[in-house]
């Protein structure tokens, strides 16, 4: 499974409806920001205007704290980021990318011809490519890089030329690690995502922050009207909207540090989270997924790992309960069958 979040697969293979399902593939806020309450007529009927697209990036430069030197351009989404950069940087440059983390970075880079190599986080520091790309924090695992350890690397970057290009896809969460208010005149390539933490991940919106003379690249590279009426308007209220954010985080750290003892009371290994995630390490993690999703909840497996299980954080307490019941069973089917 590249990503989770898609029931369709799941349906044709274990069958029900979407009401019957529990999906746990996505590590996408399940309390999402009051979006309804944002969109108007005239937000869907009319081209997206000049003034809402300022409003989006002043809103958006607020919050993530983008200094006035540094560039943000907002787009349809990080996915179009990721699919846009290795253009951008020159598609026959080379690039280490820190792993495992989000396959879709490395997909980008090799279908534009780049010479990639795929790294550990320990090998960071050595990195001889040009540019080296780290998502922060890290898909699945959560692994966080401090701030002076990411400076550290985007020194030496400057030194060759090339750029620290990171993922803050969930920084959402940790707004005090975000590297963005340290990026002076550093050669750091930043992607924010909009829909995860605020859990409207259909929306598509992302941003990219860095050296304002690749931000405008990008910028032009996708011409006018590139985000929409409804995300414009969605996402300054709720960039803007400094409370709930604050709140949100409260929330999703409390029903995380719930979840996570769900596991370790019947001696499951957690071996990395974030607040919106878990990863498991288990020998039948495969074994799981597909006992789990006869139940009709949805897991996430790895192609590069047979013991790894990531879940999303549940949406309740009536669905952590589910999940905890119907977990606790397919452990002992498993671990029974394969005491036979």
């Amino acid at each position: 499974m590249q990503h989770g979040g898609d029931l369709s697969k799941a349906i044709a293979e274990f069958g029900g409806e979407i009401s019957d399902w529990l999906d746990l593939s996505t590590g996408i806020n399940p309390v999402a920001y009051p979006a309804a309450e944002h969109i108007t007529f005239r937000g869907l009927a009319e081209l997206p205007s000049e003034r809402a697209e300022v409003a989006l990036i002043e809103a958006a430069r607020k919050a993530y704290q983008v200094a006035p030197h540094s560039g943000i351009t907002a787009t349809p989404g990080t996915q179009a980021i990721i699919t846009a950069l290795p253009h951008l940087l020159g598609a026959s440059s080379s690039i280490a990318i820190v792993g495992p983390t989000y396959a879709s970075h490395e997909e980008s880079w090799r279908a534009a011809g780049a010479t990639v190599q795929c790294i550990s986080a320990q090998e960071a520091h050595t990195a001889a490519t040009d540019h080296l790309l780290l998502v922060n924090p890290n898909n699945p695992d959560g692994h966080l890089f401090s701030k002076t350890e990411l400076l550290e690397l985007a020194v030496k970057r400057r030194k060759g030329g090339g750029y620290l290009i990171i993922d803050e896809a969930y920084m959402d969460l940790y707004p005090e690690t975000s590297i963005i208010p340290e990026l002076n005149n550093l050669p750091i390539l930043v992607l924010r995502s909009f829909g995860k933490f605020f859990g409207l991940a259909g929306l598509r919106l992302g941003f990219l922050v860095g050296p304002k003379a690749i931000t405008t690249k990008l910028q032009n590279q996708l011409g006018s009207w590139a985000v929409s009426g409804p995300a414009l308007d969605v996402g300054c209220a709720a960039l803007s909207d400094l409370n709930w954010q604050d709140e949100m985080r409260a929330f999703l750290k409390t029903e995380m540090a719930i979840f996570r003892a769900t596991f370790q009371d019947h001696g499951t290994s957690v071996i990395g989270h974030t607040n919106l995630y878990l990863l498991i390490d288990h020998p039948s993690a495969h074994q799981l997924h597909t006992a789990l999703a006869k139940e009709k909840i949805w897991t996430r497996v790895f192609d590069y790992s047979e013991s790894w299980l990531r879940l999303g954080l549940p949406a309740s307490q009536a669905a952590r309960k589910r999940f905890t019941q119907a977990f606790e069973s397919v452990v002992r089917s498993v671990e029974n069958h394969a005491a036979l």
